[in-house]
């Protein structure tokens, strides 16, 4: 850690690092496999590929065993189930309240850069009571291009009115810290997350490795004292 940074803005993927919302997401993606006759999803088997959309979790779920038409039909099931219960067992990582209260009390911002596109991304910030606290939502959708583009992080930067070199960005996903990284910000890679089997963290190119919101509470404190 640079000793001239000032941290101002602390920035969150949203699924698989600021809210556990695999509960809600495989349960909507399991009423979806049944409507459309296939079995169950294995929890333990698709919940690593949150990171990467509802699509990425169907595919891990049914293989080849359904096209690409049929995997678009699970998809739009999945997605309304999901819409019309987006915040039913979703819940904060343990420890992520007490991080939050402790940016709060610091007097720096925080907010939300997310590839869950608007319409799921709003919903949840407002049932989890999130939204007039952050200080920007930015979802998949909210720009031209989705992480790992690093047009989703300036946009935060915009909206929070924050230098990008004064964030930092802690994600589950490779793409995360490429996006944080190549808008100058400082990067966590959060091990709590959604990480797939085959994912190494420590090649990444993240600042830190960070093994729950705790260890992310002791980071910022850290930062502040430098």
């Amino acid at each position: 850690m640079s000793v001239t940074f000032e941290l101002s803005c602390v920035l969150f993927d949203l699924d698989g690092t600021l809210v556990d919302t695999a509960p809600d997401l495989v349960a909507c993606l399991n009423k979806a496999l049944s409507v459309h006759d296939y079995p169950l999803a294995d929890v333990g088997k698709v919940t690593p590929y949150i990171s990467y959309g509802a699509a990425a979790m169907i595919k891990a779920s049914v293989g080849d065993n359904a096209n690409d038409s049929q995997q678009a039909d699970i998809l739009e099931t999945a997605l309304n189930f999901y819409q019309d219960n987006i915040a039913e067992h979703s819940h904060f990582f343990a420890g992520i309240l007490d991080t939050l209260a402790l940016i709060e009390d610091e007097g720096l911002k925080w907010g939300v850069v997310t590839n869950k596109r608007k319409r799921f991304t709003e919903p949840l910030m407002a049932a989890l009571d999130l939204t007039s606290r952050a200080a920007c939502i930015i979802s998949g959708d909210s720009t031209a291009h989705a992480k790992p583009h690093v047009a989703p992080m300036l946009a935060a930067c915009r909206i929070a009115e924050v230098n990008p070199q004064q964030c930092v960005y802690i994600g589950d996903a490779s793409h995360d810290i490429v996006a944080g990284k190549t808008a100058q910000m400082k990067t966590l890679a959060a091990l709590y997350g959604y990480l797939k089997p085959d994912d190494q963290p420590e090649t990444w190119g993240a600042d830190a490795l960070i093994a729950s919101p705790d260890h992310l509470t002791d980071w910022i404190k850290t930062a502040l004292c430098r």
